[in-house]
């Protein structure tokens, strides 16, 4: 557990927030090179991305807080504190699609396309960011006696053989991005990618619910399963339409 990265002339450099931003920063540079290979204006893919991951962040900052509304409702001050781990990518996901729309519309670059790029920089994105929470302990694994346990904290700092569940995500995010790499330009048509990715991601993350410590949920139903469940019908569905537009 190293919340705190270094310190730079008094400065804190915290290890979750610095994750988080290199990860973007580095998918970025790449879902704006995929975007070339893909035959779009990249000045444009790249003006496009960098307005929608603060809309990201934010998105994905406040499905957290909502969900762990008992906590923030008690220390409101904490809801924006950079130190603190805590980001629900769903939210973030959800909300820059649904922003991405008219800005698309507005730069005449293709929906399908564009999300095609920007599954680059979201998966390149997870893979830093969960190396951020197995430092700074949030998203822990439950408890394990397992062989594959690792000895680690929570996010109270508690060391106990657990399941490696933010490294077995980053691994997930991994893999699906050399996939994403291997099937570039063999799938049937702008935006089979991203719903690709999505569909694998959000089964896979369904499964990885399992392997947490702290599962957020609304009532007796775990929240991310559930979005993960109304992700995979939306992904799934929408590549079916595609091979049903193209036979």
């Amino acid at each position: 557990m190293r919340r705190v990265l270094f310190q730079w002339r008094g400065i804190q450099i915290y290890a979750y927030p610095a994750m988080l931003y290199l990860g973007l920063v580095l998918g970025i540079v790449a879902g704006t090179f995929a975007a070339a290979r893909l035959g779009l204006d990249s000045a444009k893919v790249y003006v496009t991305l960098l307005l929608l991951v603060p809309v990201a962040l934010v998105g994905a900052r406040l499905l957290f807080v909502a969900s762990h509304w008992g906590l923030f409702r008690r220390e409101p001050s904490r809801i924006w504190r950079r130190s603190d781990g805590g980001a629900a990518l769903y939210g973030g996901l959800v909300l820059a699609f649904l922003l991405s729309l008219p800005l698309l519309k507005a730069l005449k670059l293709s929906i399908g396309a564009f999300w095609d790029a920007a599954t680059v920089t979201i998966l390149t994105g997870i893979v830093f960011g969960r190396m951020g929470c197995l430092l700074h302990g949030c998203c822990a694994g439950r408890p394990t006696e397992s062989r594959y346990a690792l000895r680690l904290p929570n996010v109270q700092g508690v060391w106990r053989r657990r399941i490696p569940a933010q490294i077995l995500e980053a691994g997930l995010a991994a893999a699906l991005l050399l996939g994403s790499m291997a099937a570039w330009n063999r799938l049937p048509g702008k935006g089979a990618l991203f719903l690709g990715a999505l569909a694998a991601y959000a089964a896979g993350r369904w499964w990885l619910e399992s392997t947490k410590e702290t599962i957020d949920r609304i009532g007796s139903l775990s929240l991310h399963r559930a979005i993960s469940a109304a992700l995979v019908v939306f992904s799934t569905g929408g590549l079916v339409l595609m091979l049903l537009h193209q036979a």
